[in-house]
This record gives C-alpha cells, sequence and structure tokens, in this order.
C-alpha cells in the first residue's frame, strides 16, 4: 500500500492554489495511479481527506473536494461496491448546496452518475436525491461559464440516464430546467440546454401530463433563440458552429406537439423575414416538425402554411431556365436554396395529408391564373420575366406535388394535365368524340411554349415516379391508375408536338423550342416498364427523330447536341434499367445509323462531328460501344481496300486512323506506363529499362547506337526531326518509364539519353523535360557500377545544362556553341534568338531545377539565378550570376513570362512526376528552405526593377508565396503581407494572371484567419480592404470575386477602432456585388453586408 506521507504530499499539492496548474494535474494522476493499481483504496482516500474536505477554510474546501471529484472521473472503469458509491454520491449531493466547493461536488456527481452498471451504479433513488437537490440548491445562470456547463452536463446525464427515477418530481424538474435554461447565451452551453428541453418529453409523453402546462413557458425560452444569429468573438477558439446550434433548437422545437401552437406561427412570421438564412432556417425547421407533430395539429395551419409557401416558391423561382444541351439531363429543381426547402416541405404536406393540400392547390387563384394566362403568349421569350418566374413556379409546385405519391399524381393528371393538353390542342386517341380534323395542322404550327412547360414537368415527375419502384413489376402496377390511362391516350399527340417542337421550320425558332420539343421526347421514351406505358411505335418514332436530326440538321448546332444528348441518355437508360424490350430498337434505329457514319463517302456531315457522335454513343452502354468499335474496324478495313483507287477513301482512312492516333491515346499510355513501372521491384525495373532502351536505340529510324558512339549530334537532331510518329511514340513511353523508375535502377549510357531528352524537350515535347528533372532528381554524384564513357556524373550533366543554357539565351552561333559545349546540339545558328526555342529551354530548366530542388541539391542556385537573370529588364547583372559572363539579355516578354512560371513548376507539387508514387527523391522542408532564400533576392530586385519587369518578379514571388505552406509565409507576415497586396494590386489587370490571383487571395484568407497573421493583417488594414474591394468586380473569375468577399467579412472581425473608418466604403462596394450574376457571389455580398 502506499505510504501515508506520500499520499498526504499528493493531496497538499493539489489543494495548495500556489502551486502550478501542472503540478496540480501530476498530484491528481498520481493519486489515481495508486487506485487504479490497488495501492490505495477509497476508504482510505475519504479518511485521509476528511479534514481537507470538512474544514471551515472555503479555499481548502472547495480543492479538497475538486481532487475527490477528479479522481472518481479517472476510475470510471474501476469496480466500486454499492455501499462505496452510495456513500459518495451521498456526500457530493450535500455538497451542492455548499456554492464556494459546487464545482467539485457537479463534477463528483457527474463521475458517479456515468458510471456502468457492471462497476458500481448510483441508484434510481440517489439519483433522484441528487435531482432535488440540484433543483433546490443551484442558481445555475448565476455562475460563470464552465460551471454552467457542468451543470447542463450534469442534467442532461439524470435525463438520459434515469428517466424513470427522476420523472417522478414532476412540475418541480420541469420549472427548475425552466429556471436553469433561461437566459442562457454561451453556444457550448446551447448546445446542451436545446438537447435537455429536446430530451423532456420522452420523460412526460402524456400529452395532458405535467409538460402540457409548460409547453409555453418552455417554448419561450426557445423561441428567443430563433433564429440562431451566432456572434461569438472571432478571436476565442470556438469548435461548435452556427448550423451545430441551428439543428440542435431544431429538434427542441419538433421534440413534441405540445410545442406546435406556439411554433408554426413563429415559423410562418419568421418566413416574411428578410434575412434569408431565417427564412431558410424557418423551412428546415417546419419540414421537421411537419413529421413530429402528426396530421391533425398540421392541418390546423394548412391555409397559412399553403400560402407561405407558395409566395416563398414564387419569389425565389428562378426566372430564367438553361437550355444548355448539360441541362437536359438535370433534375429541373430550382436553385435558390429557399425554393428548394419550400417545395420540400410542400412535398412531406402532400405525402402526410394528401387531399387537404391538393384542395389548396387546385383551388389557388393564382396558379389557375398561370393557366389562364399562358395561352396568351405563343413563344417562350415573349412571356415577361416576372411572368416566366410564376411560371417556373408553377411547374415546380405541380411537379413536386405529382412526385409525392400515386395519388397525389392521379389528382394532379386529373385537374391540370387534360387542361394542358386543351391549351396545346391535342386529343386523345381512345376519345369518343370525333378527332379533332386539325390536330395535325395545329401540331405543325406552334405549340404554346409555356403549355409545353408545365406539361414536361409533369411528365417528368410522373417518370421519376415510376422510377422509384424497385421493378418492372412494381411499375407495372402502375397501369390501372389514372394517370397511367391519360398518358398512354395522348402519347401520341404528344409525341407530335415534341417533335414539331424540336425540328426548327424558320430563323424564328428560338432556343426554347428546340429545347422543349427535345427534352419532351427524351422523357416519354425513357419511361420505365418496357412498353407498358408508352408504345413501341412511339418509342422508336422519337428514336427516328433524334437520329435525322443528328444525321441531317448538324447545321443547327445547338439543336444537334440537344439531340445527341437525348440519343445519349436514352442509351443509358435502357443499359442501367435493364429495359430489354426496347434494346433491339435502340440498337437498329441509332447504333447501326451512327456506325454507318464512319463508312459513308457521300456524306456532307464533317468527320469530327461523326466522330463525336460515334463516341457519345459508343459510351452508353458497353454493347453499343462494342458495336461502335466493330463499325470502326470494318470501316478501316474497307477503305483501305479502295485507297488507291478513290481519294474519297483515303480521307475517310486518314480520319478513321486519327481516332488510334489521338494525343488523348498517348497520354493514357504513358500513364498507365509509369504507374506499371513504379509499382515494380528495383529488378525488374532494371529488365525493363534495358528491354526499352534496345528497342529505343534499334529503332530504323533512331540509329542512336551507332550515332551515339561517334558523337555525332548533329545528325542525331536531323533524324528526330525527321523520326516517324511510331518513334515518338516509343520515345514518350521510355521517358515515362525513366520518370518511375527507383533511383538505384540503372540506366544505359545517361549521357547520349541526356542530350536525347535536351533535342526533345527543345521540340517542346513536355514529358522529355519531366523525365529530365526525375533523371537530375534520382541521379547520383557517381554512376554505380563501373565507370564507362557514356556514364556521366550529376555534376558533369549540370555543366553541359548550363552550357546548352549559356548558348540559348545569348545567341551564339553554330560554331560557338560546338567549341563551348564540346559537340553538343547544333540546331540552327539563329536558334538563340528564337523565342519559343528559349520558351521550352525554360521550361525544361525549370523541371531540372525542381529536380535538384526537391533533392537539395545546391546546383538548383545555378538554375534559379538563370530565371532571374531573365526577368531583369534591363539586362543588368545579378550580384552572384548563375552564369559566367554578365551579358545582357534581349527578351521577348512571353520568355520572361516564362521565366516567371518557372518557379511555380519549381514549388508545385506535380502529379506526373518527381512525386513519391514515382520514387522521387525529396528531401524535408524543401520548399521552406527555397523560400527563405529566395523571397529576401525578389523583394530586393523588385524594389529595384522598371514597371513590366516588376510585375513579372511580383508573379514569380507569388507562384513561390502561394505553394510554400502557409504558416511559414506568416513566421514573416510583416514582409510578406505587403508584397501579397503589391502582387494582387500589379496582376489583376491581365486575365492571365487570374489564378495566380486566385491563389494569392487564399494566402490572404489564411493570414486572416491565423494568429500569426493578425498583426501584420491590422497593420495592413486599409491597404487590405482597398485591394479587396477592387477585386470585389473582378470580371475573368468568379471564385476570387467570392474569396474577396469573403476576406472582407473575415476582416470585420478585426478591432472596431481599425475597420470603422472603412466601413461606408466597403458597404458602397458590396451593394455593386448584390447584383451579381452568380449566384454564389450574391450570397458572399449578403453575409458581407451583415457583418459589416
Amino acid at each position: 500500500m502506499a505510504e501515508t506521507s506520500q499520499l498526504v504530499q499528493h493531496i497538499e499539492s493539489f489543494v495548495d492554489t500556489s502551486r502550478s496548474p501542472t503540478q496540480q494535474a501530476a498530484s491528481l494522476d498520481a493519486v489515481a495511479s495508486l487506485l487504479k493499481n490497488n495501492l490505495l483504496t477509497m476508504e482510505k482516500l475519504v479518511r485521509e481527506m476528511e479534514g481537507y474536505l470538512t474544514t471551515t477554510d472555503d479555499v481548502i474546501r472547495a480543492r479538497g473536494i475538486l481532487l475527490l471529484g477528479e479522481v472518481l472521473g479517472h476510475l470510471a472503469s474501476k469496480p466500486l461496491d454499492a455501499a462505496a458509491v452510495h456513500s459518495l454520491i451521498g456526500f457530493f449531493t450535500e455538497r451542492l448546496a455548499d456554492w464556494r466547493a459546487l464545482r467539485g461536488a457537479v463534477i463528483g456527481c457527474l463521475a458517479l452518475l456515468r458510471r456502468k452498471s457492471n462497476v458500481g451504479m448510483v441508484s434510481g433513488s440517489d439519483a433522484k436525491a441528487v435531482a432535488e437537490s440540484y433543483i433546490q440548491n443551484l442558481q445555475v445562470q448565476s455562475l460563470g461559464q464552465y460551471d454552467r456547463k457542468l451543470c447542463f452536463e450534469l442534467l442532461e446525464c439524470l435525463l438520459e440516464r434515469y428517466p424513470t427515477a427522476i420523472a417522478s418530481l414532476g412540475d418541480d424538474l420541469i420549472y427548475g430546467i425552466c429556471e436553469a435554461v433561461d437566459g442562457e447565451k454561451d453556444p457550448y452551453c446551447l448546445m446542451l440546454t436545446f438537447h435537455i428541453i429536446e430530451i423532456l418529453p420522452r420523460l412526460f409523453p402524456d400529452p395532458s401530463g405535467p409538460l402540457a402546462s409548460f409547453a409555453n413557458d418552455l417554448f419561450d425560452i426557445l423561441g428567443c433563440y430563433f433564429p440562431i444569429h451566432f456572434t461569438h468573438p472571432k478571436g476565442t477558439d470556438v469548435s461548435i458552429k452556427r448550423d451545430d446550434l441551428a439543428r440542435a433548437l431544431m429538434l427542441a422545437f419538433s421534440s413534441t406537439p405540445l410545442y406546435e401552437p406556439f411554433a408554426i406561427p413563429l415559423l410562418l412570421e419568421k418566413l416574411s423575414s428578410s434575412l434569408q438564412s431565417a427564412k431558410v432556417d424557418s423551412l428546415r425547421y417546419l419540414s421537421e416538425c411537419v413529421v413530429k407533430y402528426g396530421v391533425d395539429r398540421m392541418a390546423e395551419h394548412g391555409d397559412a402554411i399553403w400560402s407561405s409557401l407558395k409566395d416563398a416558391v414564387f419569389t425565389s423561382a428562378d426566372s430564367v431556365l438553361s437550355f444548355t444541351p448539360e441541362s437536359i439531363e438535370a433534375q429541373g429543381l430550382p436553385e435558390n436554396e429557399i425554393a428548394v426547402e419550400a417545395l420540400s416541405v410542400l412535398q412531406k404536406l402532400i405525402v402526410q395529408n394528401t387531399s387537404l393540400f391538393l384542395d389548396l392547390i387546385v383551388a389557388d387563384s393564382d396558379i389557375n391564373l398561370i393557366f389562364n394566362t399562358i395561352s396568351s403568349y405563343k413563344s417562350y421569350h415573349e412571356i415577361p420575366s416576372q411572368s416566366k418566374q410564376r411560371l417556373h413556379a408553377v411547374g415546380h409546385i405541380l411537379s413536386i406535388s405529382t412526385k409525392a405519391s400515386t395519388a397525389s399524381c392521379n389528382r394532379i393528371f386529373e385537374c391540370f394535365f387534360s387542361q394542358l393538353m386543351d391549351i396545346l390542342g391535342l386529343s386523345s386517341r381512345h376519345s369518343s368524340a370525333n378527332p379533332c380534323p386539325d390536330e395535325n395542322m395545329m401540331i405543325m404550327k406552334k405549340c404554346n411554349h409555356g403549355a409545353l412547360y408545365l406539361t414536361i414537368e409533369l411528365l417528368s415527375a410522373c417518370r421519376d415516379l415510376i422510377a422509384s419502384s424497385e421493378t418492372i413489376i412494381a411499375a407495372s402496377a402502375h397501369i390501372e391508375e389514372k394517370w397511367s390511362y391519360m398518358l398512354q391516350s395522348f402519347s401520341p399527340s404528344l409525341m407530335k408536338a415534341f417533335c414539331s417542337a424540336s425540328i426548327p421550320t424558320g430563323q424564328d425558332t428560338h432556343d426554347a423550342e428546340k429545347y422543349f420539343g427535345v427534352k419532351g421526347l427524351l422523357i416519354l421514351s425513357t419511361f420505365p416498364g418496357g412498353y407498358l406505358l408508352i408504345s413501341k411505335t412511339v418509342f422508336e418514332k422519337i428514336l427516328v427523330t433524334f437520329v435525322s436530326v443528328v444525321t441531317e440538321n448538324y447545321s443547327n448546332m445547338l439543336l444537334w447536341k440537344l439531340a445527341l444528348k437525348a440519343l445519349v441518355q436514352i442509351g443509358s437508360f435502357i443499359e442501367r434499367c435493364h429495359e430489354a424490350e426496347r434494346e433491339p430498337s435502340y440498337m437498329d434505329i441509332v447504333v447501326e445509323k451512327i456506325v454507318a457514319l464512319s463508312s459513308l463517302a457521300d456524306s456532307s456531315m464533317p468527320f469530327p462531328l461523326r466522330l463525336e457522335a460515334l463516341s457519345d454513343i459508343g459510351r452508353s452502354g458497353q454493347n453499343y460501344m462494342l458495336k461502335v468499335i466493330q463499325g470502326l474496324e470494318e470501316a478501316i478495313y474497307a477503305n483501305l481496300l479502295e485507297v488507291h483507287g478513290s481519294s474519297n477513301s483515303a480521307e475517310i482512312l486518314t480520319q478513321l486512323l486519327k481516332c488510334f492516333s489521338d494525343k488523348g491515346v498517348l497520354d493514357v499510355m504513358m500513364n498507365a506506363m509509369k504507374l506499371a513501372v513504379a509499382s515494380c521491384s528495383e529488378e525488374n525495373q532494371n529488365i525493363i529499362v534495358q528491354k526499352s532502351y534496345s528497342i529505343l536505340s534499334s529503332s530504323t529510324s533512331l540509329l542512336l547506337k551507332e550515332l551515339f558512339q561517334q558523337e555525332r549530334f548533329e545528325i542525331v537532331e536531323e533524324v528526330f526531326n525527321n523520326s516517324s510518329a511510331r518513334d515518338e511514340w516509343i520515345f514518350s513511353l521510355f521517358a515515362s518509364e525513366v520518370i518511375a523508375v527507383h533511383p538505384q535502377t540503372h540506366i544505359p549510357n545517361i549521357r547520349q539519353i541526356l542530350y536525347l531528352f535536351l533535342i526533345t524537350l527543345l521540340k517542346g515535347n513536355v514529358v522529355a523535360a519531366q523525365a529530365l528533372g526525375s533523371l537530375f532528381n534520382k541521379l547520383g554524384l557517381k554512376p554505380a557500377g563501373e565507370q564507362t564513357s557514356s556514364d556521366c556524373t550529376l555534376d558533369e550533366a549540370m555543366d553541359i545544362i548550363l552550357k546548352m543554357s549559356l548558348w540559348i539565351f545569348n545567341g551564339k552561333s553554330s560554331s560557338d556553341i560546338q567549341a563551348i559545349s564540346n559537340g553538343t546540339i547544333n540546331l540552327a545558328s539563329a536558334a538563340g534568338s528564337c523565342t519559343s526555342l528559349q520558351i521550352r529551354a525554360i521550361v525544361g530548366l525549370a523541371w531540372v531545377g525542381k529536380g535538384l530542388l526537391m533533392r537539395g541539391h545546391e546546383k538548383v542556385k545555378d538554375i534559379t539565378m538563370i530565371f532571374l537573370r531573365c526577368l531583369e529588364l534591363n539586362g543588368g547583372a545579378l550580384e552572384e550570376g548563375a552564369l559566367e559572363n554578365n551579358y545582357k539579355l534581349d527578351l521577348h516578354q512571353t520568355v520572361m513570362k516564362s521565366a516567371a512560371d518557372a518557379f511555380q513548376i519549381l514549388m508545385s507539387d506535380s502529379e506526373a512526376c518527381l512525386n513519391r508514387e514515382f520514387h522521387a527523391v525529396i528531401r524535408p522542408l524543401y520548399k521552406q528552405r527555397f523560400f527563405s532564400t529566395m523571397m529576401p533576392i525578389l523583394q530586393s530586385m523588385i524594389m529595384k526593377s522598371e514597371p513590366l519587369s516588376r510585375n513579372l518578379l511580383l508573379r514569380a514571388a507569388a507562384h513561390i508565396i502561394i505553394d510554400t505552406p502557409l504558416i511559414v509565409v506568416l513566421t514573416d507576415a510583416k514582409k510578406m503581407i505587403p508584397m501579397l497586396l503589391d502582387g494582387l494590386s500589379a496582376l489583376n489587370n491581365d486575365t492571365v494572371n487570374k489564378d495566380v490571383i486566385y491563389g494569392l487571395l487564399l494566402v490572404l484568407s489564411g493570414a486572416l484567419t491565423d494568429k500569426n497573421g493578425q498583426e501584420a493583417v491590422s497593420d495592413n488594414a486599409h491597404t487590405i480592404v482597398d485591394c479587396l474591394i477592387e477585386l470585389i468586380q473582378y470580371p475573368h473569375m468568379m471564385v476570387v470575386r467570392e474569396t474577396a468577399i469573403q476576406c472582407l467579412v473575415a476582416i470585420s472581425g478585426l478591432s472596431h477602432a481599425r475597420i470603422y473608418p472603412m466601413r461606408t466604403k466597403v458597404l458602397r462596394a458590396i451593394i455593386k456585388a448584390l447584383d451579381d450574376p452568380k449566384r454564389a457571389v450574391r450570397q458572399e455580398a449578403v453575409r458581407c453586408r451583415q457583418a459589416w
């Protein structure tokens, strides 16, 4: 057992308030450890602490009780007998009346109440005694934040773990809870109070029980928090977010139907708020309450709820529809969050009480007004903007009502579908009356676009309702429904109407007309259930119409793309839903016809469009792709046989072969090669590289071995200029292997491979540059194995690179180059002044520099100094230049920009090469060291530079700042923030800098939220605000505007004295952003205006 003196020493250390928190925590751990290891019993501990627990000294007594409570918290899994638990909980229950020692008493109660039954649990009677003492003695709202939090945790624990025992307290318990939570403001405590009120109805489920008399009081407490407006100080560390609080409050709102008389009116009132967040929260809470409050209670508010939801949808629906090919497969939901939430609530209400809410919808005067007025406008573009918004709102309401259930679908079709058919002038095929003799004539004319839009919404919702059935057999159960009968009756007429709309009849055909026609046909053709709902005749006529557009109307590009997209969607639907009945029709009408385009010599359709159609149709299903590939093969063979006698066959053959020689195919193969080689062992990589090199060097067009042995590199270049596509593929695949190998893998004839990579990168091959960078990253200072004439060290390789750079940027003649480089590259005497050659050289040097930088090699300094030399507009020498001679450069601006962008290659992470997956040598903290080395140099050069050179130097610095870890940038924030702001101001006028601007903004936003950057941000607040205000109107990139506004919101958290003088200027600028064409920007602008 533990010595008494040692135990007393630990107790004294904890009780002594002069000891540091670390010492006190160590003493607590020591006492807990003695108990856990059975070196001390609980009985002995309490006996030794008796004086501390009962002394009249308030401080010592409080510390003693706290020690005992904290110790019990450490012993949650240690068994205690029932007598010990009873005695301890009784002691802490009494101590709840001792306000000076309250914290320890609450902690002790919590520790005991949380214990599980297998280690000794508090009895129900003892838990009830704790609750009684809590209600009688605790004035929670008079305590500090931490103590209030503990009190709420204790109350939560009692409600969750001992509900039966404390429910007997009845009114006293509920009143005590009301008193404890009323007026709480701390976010952590509010999360607990909301949860406590959520739990409470579980203890009193009887609607006429004790909770009923307190429902008004409890909701008064909850209601004052709605909607959540979280204004916690931004300088504090708060893990709780507004959404967490809002959800907790929502669960409390919906916890019992007893809150219905108070909650529903409040939520409907807040729906008229000018704050979007309040409207969204109201709708989300209403959605939750609909389910929890029940049919009868919600029916009492039916009229008011419908009116509010309708207004929300009518005022928030989109006024403009998208008619792009991409949107044809979209669900058609509104973009506005308020409209989406309102429709979600409406759907739940219809499911819950179909009769009531459909009666309200059918009888609604606003909806009927739309039906009465749409016939006034034949064309969609004639409809005024406000009327379009209301039309779209009605479409969304009818769509969501149709989807709710089969019964609602029947009612909507009965009440509205027949009206739409009348407006469109369509008749049923089962109509007992004589069909209208002028129906075909009416269909040939323009259909009413408003009615077409609403019809499409109903059909789409109906299709989605069937699609929710798990099987076709389940879908067939809908056949007997009223809507099913109406759909079958009108489908032939609808098909004709949609065909008429989709096919342009003159110059006045608008995009909406084509879009509605194609989408209507698409929806009809993708009803599940085989031919149960849509007949085979109708389905095949739709396919024929689309194929006709694709093969004949290719001059109308929007219609062509819409029709092709629709065919792809139909094919995917057949494949996905296993529509076996429809697959033969699709294969015969669509796939066969599209495949035939590949071999038609007399077709006037442009070949790129033919290939696009083939590719898209093939991607819609595996069987279709096989058919497309077979068709392409047959077309190639057929045209090969006729190529000598027909120029048309030769042209077709050329176009078809391009399908198989496309650069995209090579890119995929190179990536596959890299991944395959990277996964091999070093031994297998040696075999692969040796075999690949032998193929490369024995190529008929690349007689590398013999030429390299003679070091006749000018012939190598000439041969490479005349190389075939096959040779280029071989080289690219070999370069991919070099990128992916281990550093220890042997690469033969490195010097010759180096020259080959140099020649190729100067011809514009980026893969060669990446392979060169990988070579320098993994190349040893001395070659492994026996030294041969073809091997070279890293230092020798660097000499070749630097001498090549001297020639490229100094414009030496061909003979001078050979003298300098001892037989390197002889391209052309005028090549040194070639802008494109210089740009390619910079890209190659950048990848070489990246390889050196990542391995931490000092030669990277020579590479970076070349780039800096290019950025000096006046050609002045650097203080410590990388090149031996301080010559002046006369470079084109595009070359200087490439030099600036080289720093992005140096610093950014690459997925293509030089990463861990491809076994790159990576020295820790290499970015940090480069940042620390280069930024002082760049700062000095920027201060002395001319305007053009200054912008490019700022671009180079921006690349370094963006790709350096934020914590490193902010260690010198006072210098970096001004440079960052200079970059934002100088670069925002040119669209080519938009990605750099966005990157710098992200760094700035990080500085605004990081403690290390706060001081520098505060010092430069005025400049930052001016810069951000300018970027609010940035036209070239939406996320720049959005992020700039978010940064302004963050700045609003600075001290009042610092930001108040800028308030008017910010508010004036943010007003313009409220009219931004992008919704995300407008939302951020609203937040910003509220924050300022």
